[in-house]
């Protein structure tokens, strides 16, 4: 860890601190969106593209951009 903290030019105990810190709101949104989208890419052979799982999305109410779900 040592090395990688002074390669990148950081202190470890900012590091470590950061490593502490709780995901913020966007994040875990994010998350469980992409948790989603993995699950309904599965359950489709993995062969949908980000505008039928976009649509599946839209028929389960959730509310998001075809932008979002592409860059997910």
């Amino acid at each position: 860890m040592r090395t990688l903290c002074r390669a990148l030019r950081i202190e470890r105990s900012g590091y470590y601190a950061w490593l502490k810190t709780p995901k913020s709101h966007r994040t875990r949104s994010n998350d469980k969106l992409t948790s989603t989208l993995k699950q309904l890419w599965m359950e489709s052979g993995c062969v949908y593209g980000y505008r039928k799982l976009h649509a599946d999305l839209q028929e389960m109410g959730v509310d998001c951009s075809p932008n979002k779900v592409a860059r997910c």
